[in-house]
């Protein structure tokens, strides 16, 4: 009986050890997660001017478009304030034509520097390029391809929320300049 009980007490002291080294670490931070986000921007000069048989006409701005992006978030510090965010993604823009796929299409690459001052509030600063920028007129017009150098984005966010700023120039193959500066509102978590 006192040799049963011995091992019971040992085997349940045994349990409440593990199940507190589980509790720590379940509770340990990873310093790298997943980032999902994406966008909604504004602006720049205009690339294209479609005309439609209704007599409508609709501006392409090197600037405007929808952007979809992954990567990875960095936990710099201790303090949980500072982290690294980097991403890829693909910013998207389109006409209403129906009988033609006109569309523009970039590749974003983005690292930034991000500060948390509160739980919620997220400032960031960082660099973007544009990758594989094309305007494709599906078969309308000639088909242009642009290259664009680096250019400085900030964001300021609250809970996953924000608005950005990216200062950025489209060169076309004859070496014309388009500003593709844009404001947007955008959108991003992480897993």
């Amino acid at each position: 009986m006192f040799f049963t009980s011995s091992l019971l007490i040992a085997g349940l002291m045994s349990f409440g050890q593990a199940s507190n080294e589980f509790q720590t670490i379940k509770k340990e931070k990873k310093p790298l997660k997943f980032l999902l986000g994406g966008a909604l921007e504004f602006g720049g000069d205009d690339v294209a001017e479609i005309y439609f048989v209704d007599g409508s006409t609709q501006r392409m701005n090197a600037g405007q478009g929808g952007t979809l992006y992954a990567g990875g978030q960095l936990q710099l510090d201790k303090k949980e304030q500072l982290f690294l965010r980097t991403s890829v993604g693909i910013k998207y823009l389109t006409t209403k034509a129906e009988n033609a796929h006109i569309r523009l299409t970039r590749f974003p690459v983005q690292a930034s520097i991000n500060y948390f001052p509160a739980k919620k509030l997220r400032i960031g600063v960082g660099i973007v390029s544009h990758q594989g920028i094309r305007l494709n007129f599906d078969g309308i017009g000639d088909n242009q391809k642009f290259t664009a150098g680096p250019g400085p984005v900030l964001e300021i966010a609250y809970a996953g929320v924000g608005l950005s700023y990216t200062v950025l120039t489209y060169k076309d193959t004859d070496k014309n300049a388009y500003s593709a500066n844009s404001i947007g509102i955008t959108f991003s978590g992480v897993f």
